[in-house]
């Protein structure tokens, strides 16, 4: 593993593109170290290698594989306890401006608007101390059941996270999505009571998924709703799997899941309308998706929706980490509720901040 570490560190110190990432609760870390400083981008995710979209999906950027060398190590976990007081940039105008927009979408959602939109806000976190090798290594050892990540092109920045949430797994003419929503704090067990609020909201996203991609699969399963643990929070899923027919191609899958009523709201563009008109805000990656496109003989693709995940800066020499954080807003919802899920969901990636 220390070799493969070593060619991270000479990558990003010269600059050139990298990604690096885990799957869930795999052994193995997987690396694509790019040959060029190139920017590459997809427009139909036809071509094999890693692709990284931005939330509104207009940029895909691609580590082509064929123009990469690819490692492939055994991963030791060796997390290092961190100090739990980390000084963030958040603060009573940011709470106060946060449940205003919460505020704003249930008055939306009472018109009908929508059923429920996806908010979000920005978090910034002092890093005094930045190591990235030892910024990873603590996040995979710390979430391993999550997709762990680190991605870095010297044109965009640098990129990591843990994300609990897959977009889209094929395996020939077969797929498997995930409805995720809903967000309690994990108390040492995953036998939980979901309110109504909670259960509706994760119902709102499975039965669009089966809906919107009913047009382009046949034999589609649902699973029963089941808890799952994502670090330090519990989060209600349902599997979905079927038959991919073989006139659709991977784009048109992709980009009829993606944005999710779990990033987005539902009706879809409503949301995105109000998501763009209130936030305040750019997401950038954040929300967008991630992974391995067209993999072993272009049969194999597993993509992740980019969730708790920061993006890290240099200002002056001083590193910043910029948290993105966010939440489901019904017509149940409680502005401080909503606030305090963000404030929980943030502690995933505070609790690996060295």
């Amino acid at each position: 593993m220390t070799d493969f570490f070593n060619k991270v560190k000479q990558h990003f110190q010269h600059n050139l593109p990298f990604v690096i990432y885990k799957k869930p609760n795999s052994e193995e870390i997987n690396g694509l170290f790019q040959n060029d400083e190139k920017l590459n981008f997809s427009n139909d995710l036809s071509e094999t290698g890693f692709i990284f979209s931005s939330f509104d999906a207009n940029k895909k950027i691609l580590i082509p594989k064929d123009n990469s060398e690819e490692i492939i190590a055994h991963f030791y976990p060796e997390y290092i306890q961190v100090n739990s007081k980390v000084e963030s940039h958040s603060n009573e105008i940011a709470k106060y401006n946060f449940e205003n927009i919460v505020i704003k979408a249930i008055e939306e959602i009472k018109k009908d608007t929508f059923l429920k939109v996806v908010l979000s806000r920005k978090e910034i976190v002092d890093l005094p101390n930045f190591d990235l090798i030892s910024l990873y290594i603590n996040l995979a050892s710390k979430y391993p059941s999550a997709f762990n990540y680190c991605w870095f092109h010297p044109e965009i920045g640098l990129w990591m996270g843990a994300t609990p949430e897959t977009l889209l797994r094929v395996n020939g003419n077969k797929f498997q999505t995930v409805a995720l929503a809903g967000t309690q704090i994990f108390n040492g067990s995953e036998e939980v009571l979901w309110q109504n609020k909670e259960k509706e909201e994760q119902q709102y996203v499975t039965d669009y998924i089966v809906e919107i991609i009913g047009k382009l699969v046949s034999e589609i399963q649902i699973s029963v709703p089941k808890t799952i643990k994502a670090g330090n929070l519990l989060h209600l899923n349902t599997t979905i799997k079927g038959i991919i027919d073989k006139t659709t191609n991977l784009n048109d899958l992709v980009l009829l899941l993606h944005p999710t009523p779990a990033v987005c709201g539902l009706p879809k563009q409503n949301a995105i309308d109000f998501i763009f008109k209130n936030e305040g805000y750019n997401r950038e990656f954040y929300s967008g998706f991630l992974g391995e496109i067209n993999y072993n003989d272009n049969s194999e693709t597993d993509l992740y929706v980019n969730l708790r995940c920061m993006q890290i800066q240099n200002n002056n020499e001083i590193n910043t980490a910029h948290l993105y954080l966010g939440c489901g807003i019904t017509k149940d919802s409680i502005p401080e509720m909503e606030w305090f899920e963000t404030v929980n969901k943030a502690m995933t990636l505070k609790n690996v901040i060295l």
